[in-house]
């Protein structure tokens, strides 16, 4: 599968994003954001994608701008992706422990976004990173996207945790989702 860049400049954010499904390399992650960018490599590298990502943001105000705005261009390029190859597996699944915690993530990376997130953090931060920020990240990325997403972390007590097992599942269903099967469009409709 060939790779993907897209670009969003806006008042608050500058990013410049390239995402290859068909290469393992290691993540290469700027965002100005140190916790979300261990999440995006985390995500990235255990789904067996490359991800480049050279973000600007108005982080003096706080992180939600470019973290949502993240989301955005990360949902474009698997729609586009999808564009360029629409014969893929369509329906991905994970299940990732770390430590305490356990996540789990179903996607049907059908073109109708849905999400439907159940994530209860016992802290409120990991670090100086708001974790009330993964969600908009993940609806920013879902509609987007137009991916259905079901993400649940069910259980852990340190919030750290779950939200990494959270990512690692989220980049493997990502990268089971929309790994190439031949010569099928997976829709009864004939189109997703």
């Amino acid at each position: 599968m060939s790779s993907v860049t897209v670009k969003r400049e806006t008042k608050e954010t500058k990013i410049e994003l390239t995402m290859d499904l068909g290469k393992a390399l290691s993540p290469v992650l700027n965002s100005g954001i140190p916790f979300f960018d261990h999440m995006l490599n985390a995500m990235a590298f255990h789904g067996g994608f490359y991800l480049e990502v050279k973000a600007t943001g108005d982080l003096e105000v706080d992180d939600h701008h470019l973290v949502e705005d993240l989301g955005l261009v990360l949902g474009d390029a698997f729609r586009q992706a999808r564009e360029k190859n629409p014969s893929i597996h369509r329906y991905g699944h994970s299940i990732i422990p770390m430590d305490e915690a356990l996540s789990e993530v179903v996607i049907d990376a059908c073109n109708r976004p849905y999400w439907v997130i159940q994530a209860e953090f016992p802290q409120t931060h990991a670090g100086k990173f708001d974790l009330a920020l993964v969600r908009e990240f993940l609806i920013a990325l879902t509609n987007r996207g137009g991916i259905n997403l079901h993400a649940h972390c069910r259980y852990g007590t340190n919030s750290h945790h779950m939200v990494e097992s959270l990512f690692k599942a989220l980049g493997r269903a990502l990268s089971m989702a929309h790994a190439p099967k031949a010569g099928v469009i997976p829709s009864t409709k004939g189109v997703l």
